[in-house]
Order: C-alpha cells, then sequence, then structure tokens
C-alpha cells in the first residue's frame, strides 16, 4: 500500500470517531429513545392542556378584540374587531370601576387578616395547645375544604338579621343586630370575614410547616438570653418564616382577586353593587348579558392586575427573605 492511500485510509479512520467528548453512537440512541418514551407518555397530558387551557386562553385573548356575542357562538368567525374598543369602555364603565374598587378592598382587607389570623393561629397550636392538637387543627382546616354551599347556608344562619345566631345574641343583651348581608356598609365586611374564616386554615397549615423546620436551639438560645414571647415572636418567629410567609401571602392575594364564590352565593353582587367584584361582574356580562369580547377583555385586565400585584410582592418580600 503505498503512502498516499494509508494516509487517505487514517484520515477516513479518524473522521468516523466520535468528536472528543462526545456520547457514543449507542448512547445518542439510547437517549433519543429515553426522549420519545418521556413525550409519548406526555402526550395524554399536552392535549388534555392543549385543549382544555391552551386554546380557551388563545381564544379568549382574540375575543376580547371582538364584539363577539351570542350571535357569534355558531358562526365564530362574524364577530367584528372592534380593537382596544372594549378595554376603553371598561375605565369608562362605572359598574365595572367600582367592582374594581370592591376587589381591592377585599384583598387589602382580606388578606392582612388571613394572614395574621393564620400565623397566630399556626403559633397556638404549634407551642401553646398540647391536647386535642389534631382535633383543632382538623377543625381550623375544615371550611377549606368545605364546599361554598355549605359554608354559605352557616353564615345565612349566623347574619340573618331576625333569627341569626348574631342577632340572638344580641337581643340577649337587648341589642339590635344590623342586617349584615342587606346593608352597603355591612355587606363586604361581612364577607370578607367569612372568607378568612374559610381560608386562614391554609395559611395555618403553611406556617405550621414553617414554624416545625425552626431550629429549637435557636428559640432556646433566645430564652436563655431573656427574650420573652413578643420579642421571640418579632425577632425570631416572623424573621425565618419570612419564605412561608410570601408564598401564603400570593396565593391569599391571587385567590381574593378573583373572589367569586363568596358574593355569587351570598349576596349576587348587592345590595346596590356594594359587593359585586371584577369576577362576578365578569360572570354577568359575559353569561348574563352574552357581552363575551367585553368579559374577555374584563378577564385580561384582571390577569395583568394579578401579573402586576404578585412580582410586586415578590420583588419586595423577596428581599426581606435573604
Amino acid at each position: 500500500m503505498s503512502l498516499t492511500t494509508g494516509t487517505a485510509a487514517h484520515a477516513a479512520a479518524v473522521d468516523k470517531s466520535p468528536e472528543p467528548g462526545a456520547p457514543p453512537r449507542r448512547g445518542r440512541r439510547s437517549l433519543n429513545r429515553h426522549n420519545l418514551t418521556g413525550w409519548l407518555f406526555s402526550t395524554p397530558f399536552l392535549v388534555l392542556f392543549g385543549l382544555f387551557m391552551l386554546f380557551p386562553i388563545v381564544a379568549t385573548l382574540l375575543m376580547s378584540f371582538t364584539d363577539f356575542g351570542a350571535r357569534h357562538v355558531t358562526r365564530p368567525l362574524e364577530a367584528e374587531f372592534v380593537g382596544l374598543d372594549n378595554y376603553t369602555k371598561l375605565f369608562q364603565d362605572d359598574t365595572f370601576l367600582k367592582a374594581l374598587f370592591n376587589t381591592a378592598y377585599f384583598v387589602v382587607v382580606g388578606v392582612p387578616a388571613t394572614i395574621v389570623l393564620g400565623l397566630l393561629a399556626a403559633i397556638l397550636l404549634n407551642n401553646g395547645i398540647d391536647r386535642a392538637r389534631t382535633f383543632f387543627r382538623i377543625g381550623f382546616y375544615a371550611p377549606v375544604v368545605t364546599t361554598i354551599v355549605a359554608v354559605a347556608i352557616v353564615w345565612r344562619f349566623v347574619l340573618d338579621p331576625s333569627d341569626g345566631l348574631i342577632a340572638s345574641l344580641a337581643s340577649e343583651v337587648g341589642l339590635s343586630a344590623p342586617d349584615f348581608l342587606g346593608s352597603e356598609t355591612w355587606a363586604m365586611p361581612s364577607l370578607i370575614a367569612m372568607a378568612v374564616w374559610r381560608n386562614l386554615g391554609t395559611v395555618m397549615v403553611l406556617c405550621i410547616a414553617g414554624l416545625q423546620a425552626i431550629p429549637t436551639e435557636v428559640r432556646e438560645a433566645a430564652r436563655i438570653d431573656g427574650a420573652g414571647a413578643w420579642q421571640e415572636l418579632r425577632r425570631i418567629t416572623v424573621p425565618l418564616l419570612r419564605p412561608t410567609l410570601l408564598y401564603a401571602t400570593v396565593i391569599t392575594s391571587i385567590g381574593y382577586l378573583n373572589v367569586f364564590e363568596e358574593p355569587f352565593v351570598m349576596t349576587q353582587g348587592g345590595p346596590s353593587d356594594s359587593t359585586l367584584t371584577v369576577s362576578l361582574d365578569m360572570y354577568r356580562e359575559g353569561f348574563n348579558f352574552f357581552h363575551m369580547g367585553y368579559a374577555s377583555a374584563m378577564a385580561y385586565v384582571l390577569f395583568v392586575v394579578i401579573m402586576g400585584i404578585t412580582v410586586l410582592q415578590l420583588r419586595l418580600l423577596k428581599d426581606n427573605t435573604r
């Protein structure tokens, strides 16, 4: 064999050899087969997600730029493109602005109350109560998993102005209870009280998990140094629970910004729209009046508000968790 032929064969052999750091061909085949298997197992979820989540999200976004109504349900392509008209009308709509204010009121009052009461319940159940601790934990968490209809029945009985529990207790001392759900002054605070009672169990469970993760040595050292209960709470418990409180605040805020069941079941937005929220107003426009394009614009305004508040909370509170 000549020198030229040998050199060419050696070069061909070098070209066929794998590159430095590259996996062997058999390994590549195994990796591709592994990836294909993963995609095959993920296909049912991806199909369901696309049909029931992604498609409605995209369709709603497109609808928000049209005058889509009941007549377009069977002929969606006949809906007229109106651009940003739906969005500009929203901020000229007094009903929507009132619903936006009511939702903000619900969040500003309800979220801090839920977080504080949930934290206090967690501290009591983790440190202050020794007997029947499991019973009390279940009792506090039971409203979270109870349907809103059952909760509404209980609270209607409690708040009834004539035969309710509060009215009966007030009459025993010679007082008269107000019409909580029929008064513009008391209707929203009543709904907030019900929502806090129903949701503080979630915050309690999260805070109990966070409290149990705090090393006992830290508490013991603080007590040896003479720290009282308030100082221990302020300087040890709350700082070490900040990541947990951040998570609880974010999910509670998102839930309260989407509040729908409480006013829908209890007051239908009344009296005089004093308990009308954005989600309930959206439901009315979309399913009572069939202004679906307008309701879709409401949905995306609410989405932007939720995203903005969530990002703001993460930036403000996350800095304190480092």
